[in-house]
């Protein structure tokens, strides 16, 4: 029987967790990284030290604090500690059950209303809708962030459309979609002001830790580029996390794999991903950069993304008990709230009645991880089909 981990490396064998452990990383590989990136998407790169601080970078470069941004309405916590990082306020647009991604239609409905600010002293929160008597009308919103949810493609050509007739500014976000191509041909990352791309677990380009981002357009602002080195309990962490990966599951066939793991995040040996803190005074490890050139290089090699499966299903508690008694840890996949994780949602303030849809899928979608075939998950989506939701497919 196979045991699962979502990000514990669950992909690397033997042979990869060693080759990824005793990597040696030179400034050379930061600077290949760097020109692979600045060629393929045409702008200056700038390595990072995860992806929420290279959109927080993207972020600060092309808007003014104050500004409002246009961000998908079901994403993760690091979009919105981004948007708040650099001083901005998230603007949630409800998404489309199919896609996952908010239409050009809902951008539009959001737009022609426009946003309103609580105007009460004792209130900062902001709300998103028809203005009523206690609130008053501002027309901020400044841009979008396009991040092609699970790494299906928006209607980019579309989305454009409403940018232009809006004067709004795009912002890619490719933590899911590196290597991805819109509907009209072209690749995502190569169409909005800078591209962002992070290299943190299970992403499609996935090194552990790190983030990348390119400035393709002229900056509002000038920013300060990462210069320090990366801490060293987080260098150690990147280095050693598929190791401890691969241990756990060894250790599930006796039963305390798990138990190993939840020790490990404890006493901070292992960090999950969306603790990782936010610094944009600090840069990628040189290891980091040259194994994240190779997985690049790789991908322009294949033309191929990963695209992560999923189901909408009833009961999904029970479900997620069945699946952990056959050995799938799908615990903890990203679709706990809306803004994932759970443990940050009451942060958030996310407007549910605004995103019912957003809402929907948070509560009923199941997804799977991206390191496995099809066959490996097959016993795994037999058991999923019995509970799919209503005028849903299985495979």
């Amino acid at each position: 029987m196979k045991h699962y981990f979502l990000g514990m490396a669950a992909g690397y064998s033997s042979g990869e967790w060693l080759k990824h452990l005793f990597t040696i990383g030179r400034k050379k590989d930061c600077d290949k990284l760097t020109n692979l990136l600045s060629q393929k998407y045409e702008g200056e790169a700038i390595l990072c030290k995860n992806g929420r601080s290279a959109l927080t970078l993207a972020l600060k470069a092309y808007f003014n604090p104050g500004d409002a941004i246009l961000v998908n309405g079901f994403t993760c916590f690091a979009v919105y500690e981004a948007i708040k990082a650099a001083e901005l306020q998230p603007v949630f647009v409800d998404i489309d059950r199919e896609t996952l991604n908010y239409s050009a239609e809902a951008l539009e409905s959001i737009l022609s209303v426009g946003p309103a600010v609580a105007s009460s002293p004792t209130s900062q929160k902001a709300q998103w809708g028809t203005p009523s008597d206690d609130v008053t009308r501002h027309d901020k919103i400044s841009g979008i962030i396009v991040q092609n949810t699970f790494g299906i493609p928006v209607n980019m050509r579309m989305i454009e459309e409403v940018a232009k007739k809006h004067d709004l500014t795009i912002i890619e976000d490719l933590a899911h979609c590196a290597g991805v191509r819109y509907p009209d041909g072209r690749e995502a990352g190569t169409v909005g002001a800078a591209t962002v791309l992070s290299f943190g677990k299970d992403k499609s380009i996935d090194t552990v830790s790190g983030g990348v981002v390119i400035m393709r357009r002229d900056k509002q602002h000038e920013i300060e580029a990462p210069s320090k080195l990366p801490k060293l309990s987080d260098h150690l962490r990147a280095r050693f996390y598929p190791m401890w990966g691969a241990l756990c599951r060894s250790l599930t066939y006796i039963g305390i794999g798990g138990a190993l793991m939840r020790l490990l995040v404890k006493i901070r040996l292992v960090e999950r991903s969306a603790d990782s803190k936010l610094d944009t005074s600090r840069r990628l490890s040189k290891f980091e950069a040259k194994r994240a050139y190779r997985q690049i290089k790789d991908l322009r090699r294949t033309g191929e993304s990963p695209i992560r499966e999923y189901y909408f299903v009833r009961d999904r508690a029970e479900l997620l008990k069945k699946l952990q008694k056959k050995g799938y840890y799908f615990g903890g996949l990203w679709y706990e709230k809306p803004v994932s994780p759970e443990r940050y949602y009451k942060q958030v303030d996310f407007p549910e009645k605004k995103c019912p849809n957003a809402l929907y899928v948070s509560e009923h979608i199941i997804n799977l991880p991206i390191y496995y075939t099809k066959h490996d998950l097959k016993p795994a989506t037999k058991l999923i089909n019995q509970y799919l939701e209503k005028g849903e497919k299985g495979e």
